[in-house]
């Protein structure tokens, strides 16, 4: 195997290769960005492969959504938070001062509340979670949650061990509620609070002040009561294997069918214990790459137009987008459920038993701000 080397010529820094010294060497520019939750996405060895083939090296400092727009961007080229609500402070922010950014958009992947089987079965008998038939049989790994239901429950305090958990094997006198990361920095949580708030508003997205301040006086004893939590939440809930902790997180789907895979990869079957809970009006998040300089506008193209990385983050489990609106979602959803099935493992149904056409939606940053300072006391992200 013919050895690599690099050189740095004029500061640039360039790769070679013995037996190959007469070929022309090919620069790589180091790029810097600043990252919510994909950052996995950069940190894939496959990933920095495909871009090391393209000439492009990224260094990533992650952290939650907010924490990313609220903090100070200088020296980085790029941004990619996770939802809207993030991508929208780091843009409006960008105009305000008269600095460079172009956005793109994609990847997209639902919110999605992670769960253990005896916890989904419980809802179940209850009457608020639907399970999914998978295709050929077996055990669901999907249900279909009825957020209202779920949130009621919340409301009036209800433990599991009041549900009935013990019929499963399971002694639990926790309130049946959905833990999420920190409120004030990711944007699961921002999301999840969106959700809850449309759901509880009539299924309407909050607008204006008089309403935002009205809805998050509602919904936070819903939000407040779950307690402080880590920030990869997910992680957590992949590797503990006491079903009593935190036995329901708010996580993305990619990072549960990603799981999934690599389960699958290891073992030749998949993990039948965790289970995923799809709220019956879905929620949808586009994480939003913000090039803050023109050294990243290569990097956009080649997220939205490469096969080869277009397969990977599919791999990863998310659901590709194009850089037209001309279907390419559902595409992007038909490779995803076929590579799972190739995978061995059950894709989720394109459409869950008792989905709802409408989509949530998430408030106007201005809105959203003003719910986080009300529902978690946040601090106001900083205006120019």
């Amino acid at each position: 195997m013919p050895l690599a080397f690099a050189l740095v010529v004029a500061g640039t820094v360039r790769l070679a290769s013995a037996g190959h010294l007469f070929l022309p060497f090919q620069p790589v520019t180091t790029l810097e960005g600043r990252l919510g939750s994909k950052a996995a996405l950069f940190e894939d060895p496959e990933v920095t492969r495909i871009l090391l083939r393209h000439g492009i090296r990224v260094h990533t400092l992650s952290a939650g959504s907010r924490e990313v727009a609220v903090g100070s961007l200088d020296g980085y080229d790029f941004a990619f938070p996770s939802g809207p609500a993030a991508g929208r402070l780091i843009t409006d922010a960008r105009e305000a001062r008269g600095k460079y950014s172009d956005s793109k958009w994609p990847l997209e992947t639902p919110l999605v509340l992670a769960t253990y089987r005896p916890y989904a079965e419980t809802l179940r008998k209850a009457g608020v979670a639907t399970p999914q038939s998978p295709s050929g049989g077996g055990k669901p790994l999907y249900y279909s949650l009825d957020m209202d239901k779920f949130l009621d429950l919340t409301e009036r305090g209800e433990t599991w061990n009041d549900l009935g958990i013990g019929e499963q094997d399971i002694r639990n006198g926790n309130v049946v509620l959905a833990r999420t990361s920190d409120i004030c920095q990711s944007n699961s949580s921002d999301t999840y609070l969106s959700l809850v708030a449309y759901t509880r508003n009539g299924g309407r997205v909050p607008a204006g002040a008089a309403e935002a301040e009205r809805v998050a006086w509602k919904i936070k004893p819903l939000l407040t009561a779950q307690g402080s939590a880590g920030a990869d939440l997910f992680q957590q809930y992949s590797a503990h294997k006491d079903p009593t902790r935190d036995p329901i997180v708010v996580v993305y789907e990619h990072q549960y069918l990603a799981y999934q895979a690599r389960y699958s990869a290891a073992r030749h079957t998949f993990d039948s214990d965790r289970v995923l809970l799809y709220p019956r009006v879905p929620i949808m998040t586009r994480p939003q790459f913000i090039m803050l300089s023109h050294r990243a506008d290569r990097l956009a193209g080649l997220l939205v137009g490469d096969p080869a990385l277009r397969r990977r983050a599919t791999e990863l489990g998310f659901r590709v987008l194009g850089s037209r609106s001309d279907g390419s979602r559902s595409l992007g959803t038909d490779a995803l459920r076929t590579y799972l099935r190739r995978q061995g493992v059950p894709p989720p149904p394109a459409e869950p038993a008792g989905h709802d056409e409408t989509k949530a939606g998430t408030p106007k940053p201005a809105v959203l701000e003003r719910m986080l300072r009300i529902v978690d006391d946040c601090p106001a992200a900083p205006t120019d």
